[in-house]
């Protein structure tokens, strides 16, 4: 009886395991683009590198993604999580700004199992300039 016990936990690690792994590709495996992209030199108050870097883990029915930003820029990152059963809701997160250099854990959930999870990236509004009124 022992046996079968340790034997299904390898087991369920593995499927556990497996089941990341799929999640993850599906992940990073991004549609190519519908039309052919002209390369041009980005817009000078544009920065050329943005984006935070994220990585996303699935255990069980929670969704956490792990988001760390190398450019000067803020990034608003959003965790989106795609229910398996379709009585499940489906989450998108609140946007969570990661500053330059800065570092944010966002999560969520399903009730049961996970078909995929996403992260989306967009540029932080900037705060508005207070200046003097000029009269």
């Amino acid at each position: 009886m022992r046996a079968i016990r340790h034997g299904f936990g390898a087991f369920a690690s593995v499927a556990v395991l497996l089941t990341g792994i799929a999640v993850a590709a599906e992940v990073r495996a991004a549609p190519a683009p519908a039309e052919e992209l002209t390369a041009a030199a980005p817009a000078a108050d544009e920065p050329e590198n943005f984006g935070a870097s994220c990585r996303t883990v699935v255990q069980g029915s929670r969704v956490t993604a792990y988001c760390q930003n190398p450019y000067p820029g803020t990034d608003s990152v959003r965790l989106h999580v795609e229910c398996e059963r379709w009585w499940d809701v489906d989450t998108d997160s609140a946007p969570v700004e990661v500053g330059p250099a800065d570092y944010a854990r966002v999560s969520g959930r399903c009730w049961k199992e996970v078909r995929s999870a996403w992260v989306t990236h967009q540029p932080a509004e900037p705060a508005p300039v207070r200046g003097s009124s000029g009269t």
